[in-house]
């Protein structure tokens, strides 16, 4: 390492950290002023990216836990999506604090999705279905790319400032997408819904009457009939929203 880029190193160092020993020459009146604008880019990234997350700590908390993480990242870009995807990650490695609450890392999660969904570039253009029962009975279908199944055990999409859950006995099972007007939707889903759209993610291309048997063997309290009926309405509300659309080979 060349003299520049160890005292680049060291600089970028003490502002990440004020414990970090100053440059000669660099006065700590200086340094302080570069510490609080670098942390408070990190923070307002931060907390813009995670606007429910940031509200369930009191703000000393919440600026204790960006602060620690920025002194023990190495953020290689200045870019918003960036620095949230590098804060996700890092807590992920992280244990959990006594203020943390157990959702963190699925709430934290589900709003990044909500991001990346927000900022993503569509790759492939499948064209928009007609919600009538004819074309969505006869053509191939397909899940939208900026449409995603999640699945987590705390009701994410209901956590706020003033509603905490506990565990529920069962997982919320939820569609997020970007609908056609580009905005962050949610739907929550029951299990057989659910099955139906990840029947869809697995076989691209298949068919209304084939999703229907593949749900019949899932749900044998049912006649073809009903599990036809309920899948067709479904399918014509997402194909109203832009997620199901007509399928098309790469």
């Amino acid at each position: 390492m060349s003299d520049f880029q160890q005292i680049q190193s060291q600089f970028a160092a003490a502002i990440r950290d004020p414990a970090q020993p100053l440059l000669p020459g660099v006065s700590p009146e200086r340094m302080a002023v570069y510490q609080e604008l670098f942390f408070n880019n990190v923070l307002n990234f931060v907390s813009s990216a995670f606007p429910v997350l940031s509200t369930l700590y009191r703000e000393p908390q919440w600026h204790a836990k960006t602060r620690l993480f920025f002194q023990s990242s190495n953020l290689h870009s200045p870019y918003f999506l960036d620095i949230a995807e590098s804060f996700l990650n890092w807590l992920q490695q992280q244990q959990l604090a006594p203020e943390d609450p157990p959702f963190l890392l699925e709430l934290a999660h589900y709003e990044w999705i909500e991001l990346y969904l927000a900022t993503a570039h569509r790759q492939c253009h499948q064209p928009l279905l007609m919600q009538t029962e004819a074309q969505l009975a006869t053509s191939q279908l397909a899940m939208d790319e900026l449409a995603l199944l999640l699945c987590y055990q705390y009701p994410v999409s209901q956590i706020s400032a003033t509603f905490r859950p506990e565990r529920p006995a069962a997982p919320s099972l939820l569609l997020v997408y970007r609908d056609l007007e580009n905005e962050i939707k949610f739907m929550a889903l029951n299990q057989l819904s659910a099955s139906l759209l990840q029947l869809l993610i697995n076989t691209p291309g298949a068919r209304l009457a084939e999703l229907t048997t593949s749900l019949q063997t899932l749900a044998p309290q049912l006649t073809n009939q009903q599990i036809g009926e309920g899948a067709l309405q479904l399918l014509q509300d997402l194909a109203k929203k832009g997620v199901i659309r007509a399928f098309q080979a790469a």
